[in-house]
């Protein structure tokens, strides 16, 4: 069983929809501070479509549990990493949909998923970092894996990215929840020069254990990387090298990682 719950800022069921393989909620009316919406699932451990506002993507999201809370942002520092009237208006748009055979099997970007968010627990892909520009929204490790790859810029959506405050250990995981197949890398490095410097290596270390040094540049394209066929619960991107310029502020716009999901291959 399938189930989205609309839920006010003081906790109230505002509407609830169920279903088996599909279900859809539409709102008329505007969403008070603190709401949010719950996803549930009764069967743990699989993956789902999800949409979680009008201006997001939908998303293939595993649930390790049964359940997916999404906290809409109020604030107006929370808000700017989103498009301007997202979570606004009086009218919302949340899905659920079970995926196909055919969907689960395709070679994909597995680290993809524009309804990540900072403290979610439970549905993947995850990212999480040890260090976040002075916390603000718009550098969030969630929008490393957001799907909004473009990169002469920075700040306000769409020039989110993960800055890492000129910290020299930044790190940054991407969570999968559970066991997924990759042999490729693909990285974003923000390109808003000349405010931004740029890494010319990163260290990719896999659940594994095993490590490889990925040689970069101030290429504001894609950067690939093949990598030997791996099945990880994660990857992290350390040891950040900043080359030796005048600018203080090298940060990554999206990390992608290609491959299949496992369970499916």
């Amino acid at each position: 069983m399938l189930k989205i719950q609309l839920i006010s800022g003081s906790g109230e069921i505002i509407k609830e929809v169920s279903s088996e393989e599909r279900v859809y909620l539409g709102y008329k009316g505007t969403l008070d501070d603190g709401s949010s919406v719950k996803i549930i699932n009764s069967n743990p451990g699989e993956y789902l479509w999800v949409k979680i506002n009008k201006c997001i993507d939908k998303s293939l999201v595993y649930f390790k549990g049964t359940e997916m809370n999404y906290e809409f942002p109020f604030t107006e520092e929370a808000k700017v990493a989103y498009p301007i009237g997202a979570f606004e208006g009086d009218r919302h748009y949340f899905s659920v949909e079970r995926p196909s055979k055919e969907e689960l099997i395709q070679y994909r970007n597995v680290a993809l998923n524009p309804s990540d968010q900072k403290n979610a627990m439970g549905v993947y892909p995850h990212a999480l970092a040890n260090i976040e520009t002075r916390n603000e929204s718009v550098f969030f490790a969630s929008n490393a894996i957001d799907g909004i790859c473009v990169t002469d810029g920075h700040g306000r959506w769409p020039y989110q990215s993960w800055g890492i405050n000129k910290q020299k250990d930044a790190e940054i995981t991407i969570e999968f929840g559970k066991e997924v197949l990759i042999n490729k890398i693909g990285l974003f490095l923000r390109a808003d020069y000349p405010h931004d410097s740029y890494w010319t290596s990163v260290k990719l270390s896999l659940s594994t254990g095993e490590e490889m040094i990925l040689e970069t540049t101030n290429s504001p394209e894609c950067q690939y990387f093949d990598i030997p066929k791996s099945k990880v619960e994660w990857i992290k991107l350390s040891n950040l090298i900043k080359n030796e310029d005048d600018s203080e502020f090298p940060a990554l716009t999206q990390v992608e990682a290609w491959g299949w999901l496992e369970s499916f291959k």
